[in-house]
């Protein structure tokens, strides 16, 4: 939830006195954070130190911002920050921290809005007032304030994880998880939260557990948050935290990053050992064309990228800047899976990395004032391999040499019949074939007509190549029609006895 942020390193004393002055349990107290290199950090928190390797410096171009404030609530949201902002079909969708009065309980609520681009406007559907779409859950862990979204969308199914508080001084927050079928209406699997402070040591800032940035990689869910109560937090209670599951409720299977790597842990409240940079409210990115996550965190100058390798042991990039002026964290611009979007016009050369976030302090003495920043990085090797090359152009379709289509999905080539199914399960059609998709040499093929089934409670999906490919998509019967295809009913034990292929339409 809210950072609040002076504007310049703070000492013992202020910080202490700024401590008896929090706004609410959504507040986080903190000094500025810092980037390394010439602004080194200043929390002094226990970063993860990356392995000796020669980072190569990214070439930049193409700055951009918008020309002013691209979102903002209605009726008596006096804020607005700390947004998660995703690339969804021809929409750019955006959550975000803000308070309405109608919205009850009284606390902060997140609300939603939607755009043709990064540079908005942004509106709720139908040009509406962004609507909140959650808000306290009375009598939970989240009873007063909900705030900080990431959202995914993982076969269909979006995922929002997010800070809650209790009350407005309660000692701790904590991150919830709800889930949505369209990104508007949300439930929450549990009324309790997912991840809750460590508990390691006792600061004057206590904040607890919050701000989550969350990533889908290789069948794997990142959730990386602020905890002031982490032993390798700061001084003022900053750093970056990382888990991993493969169960996005993080109930089981969890892993936590140490000084070693990732390694199994009991719950999500294992001890805290390795930040990954000491600031609050950052996010987190997968880049396909650079093979490395990228985090985004504020520094004196503006939004500040560094980079990190598939198992965070390395850092293969020089930090990159996009500068800008800010209040409050930025949110990425991300595909659904929190992988960079993908640059149609030159998608293995050009990576492009936008952010959202607050600029101004508003008559509330809050973060407000959302806009839009951003830049490209150029002559990126993207495609260098095969693997790294069906990973970039993921979701991508394009001719094949044989007058069809060719659909990269999850790591294959979908060799599709007709072009208007390959328009309805991709998301961007491209009118050229890029030739490093040459490298990849394994088809697999769509024919009209082609199987279908059925199953309760299971949806819909193609028979191909002895696999069952679900149809993720709301569309799935406008995409069978279009296939000339005819889904027969099946059981559920039948569906879940065929071996599972890429989900389509995601």
């Amino acid at each position: 939830m809210r950072t609040r942020r002076g504007r310049g390193p703070l000492t013992a004393t202020a910080l202490a006195m700024a401590a008896t002055a929090v706004l609410g349990a959504c507040t986080a107290t903190s000094a500025r954070p810092q980037a390394g290199g010439s602004e080194p950090a200043i929390g002094g928190g226990k970063e993860r130190t990356a392995s000796t390797v020669e980072q190569r410096t990214l070439l930049s171009s193409s700055e951009r911002s918008s020309k002013g404030v691209v979102a903002r609530g209605g009726a008596d949201s006096v804020y607005n920050y700390g947004p998660t902002v995703m690339v969804d079909g021809e929409r750019t969708r955006m959550w975000w921290c803000s308070q309405y009065g109608s919205a009850k309980p009284a606390g902060d609520d997140i609300l939603y809005a939607e755009a043709s681009s990064p540079d908005g406007p942004f509106t709720g559907p139908g040009g509406a007032q962004p609507p909140a779409v959650l808000s306290g859950n009375r009598g939970r862990f989240d009873g007063v304030h909900t705030c900080d979204p990431s959202v995914l969308r993982v076969d269909g199914t979006y995922y929002m994880y997010y800070t809650g508080a209790a009350g407005d001084h309660a000692l701790g927050n904590a991150i919830g998880l709800a889930t949505s079928t369209d990104g508007l209406h949300w439930i929450r699997p549990t009324g309790e939260p997912i991840v809750r402070p460590a508990g390691d040591t006792r600061r004057d800032n206590t904040y607890g557990a919050g701000q989550p940035a969350a990533v889908y990689l290789d069948g794997w869910f990142y959730l990386m948050f602020t905890d002031t109560t982490a032993r390798a937090a700061g001084w003022n209670g900053a750093g970056q935290f990382l888990l991993r599951a493969k169960d996005p409720t993080f109930a089981a299977g969890v892993q936590a990053l140490g000084p070693e790597g990732f390694h199994p842990v009991a719950d999500t409240s294992a001890p805290r050992t390795n930040s990954l940079v000491d600031a609050f409210s950052a996010d987190l990115m997968w880049v396909d064309a650079l093979d490395a996550f990228a985090i985004a965190h504020q520094t004196d100058r503006g939004t500040t990228i560094t980079f990190w390798d598939r198992r965070f042991s390395a850092s293969p990039y020089r930090p990159v800047l996009i500068p800008s002026e800010w209040e409050e964290g930025p949110g990425l611009v991300r595909q659904g899976d929190g992988h960079t979007p993908v640059a149609t016009s030159d998608p293995c050369g050009t990576v492009p990395i936008d952010v959202l976030h607050a600029t101004v302090i508003g008559s509330a003495g809050a973060p407000t004032g959302l806009r839009h920043f951003g830049l490209d990085l150029r002559d990126v090797d993207g495609c260098a391999g095969a693997q790294r090359t069906l990973s970039v152009l993921d979701g991508l379709a394009m001719p094949s040499p044989l007058r069809t289509m060719d659909l990269v999905i999850g790591g294959e080539v979908l060799r599709v019949d007709r072009r208007s199914v390959a328009t309805g399960l991709a998301r961007e059609v491209l009118d050229e074939r890029i030739p490093a998709l040459d490298q990849a040499t394994s088809t697999v093929r769509l024919a009209a007509g082609a199987r279908a089934v059925r199953a309760p409670g299971m949806g819909t999906g193609f028979l191909l190549d002895g696999r069952l490919w679900p149809l993720a998509t709301p569309h799935a019967e406008e995409i069978l029609a279009r296939n000339g295809s005819t889904a027969e009913p099946i059981s559920r034990q039948e569906w879940e006895a065929y071996p599972a292929g890429p989900t389509l339409g995601s």
